[in-house]
């Protein structure tokens, strides 16, 4: 499992320990463990919950409290429709996705390579039978 100390989420996030540790208290849902050492260490979910906290409080301007309420919301009422419409969604952008590479791959084929005219076997109708000293 991986985990993160205080300085690592300070470096990610952008968040300083200070900010970390008031919103841990101010925060129900965010309980980071402490190893042996007494000291804090954070889970990926922990990170997922810290960034959109950030995102929810200064970039949507809504501050902690209301951050917290809508984070909560977004995650008690999962809409399981919505999901499926997302799952959904990706699968078909893969399925895109992997439809481009095979013809990127077939355009990239040696059957197209051929028609390239820089190729030795590309005859030009125009100079046929110029010498290369360029004689008529």
């Amino acid at each position: 499992m991986t985990t993160f100390t205080t300085g690592q989420v300070e470096a990610l996030l952008g968040l300083p320990a200070s900010t970390l540790r008031f919103w841990e208290k101010e925060v129900p849902f965010l309980a980071p463990r402490k190893d042996v050492f007494g000291r804090r260490v954070y889970s990926v979910s922990d990170l997922c919950i810290l960034s959109r906290l950030k995102y929810l409080a200064f970039r949507k301007g809504l501050g902690l409290k209301y951050a917290c309420k809508a984070l909560e919301m977004e995650l008690c009422s999962a809409d399981p429709s919505l999901r499926a419409q997302i799952m959904e969604l990706k699968s078909n952008l893969y399925a895109l996705a992997a439809e481009s590479a095979a013809i990127h791959n077939a355009l990239d084929s040696e059957p197209f390579a051929s028609m390239n005219p820089v190729s030795p076997s590309f005859t030009d109708p125009v100079n046929v039978g110029n010498s290369v000293n360029g004689g008529l």
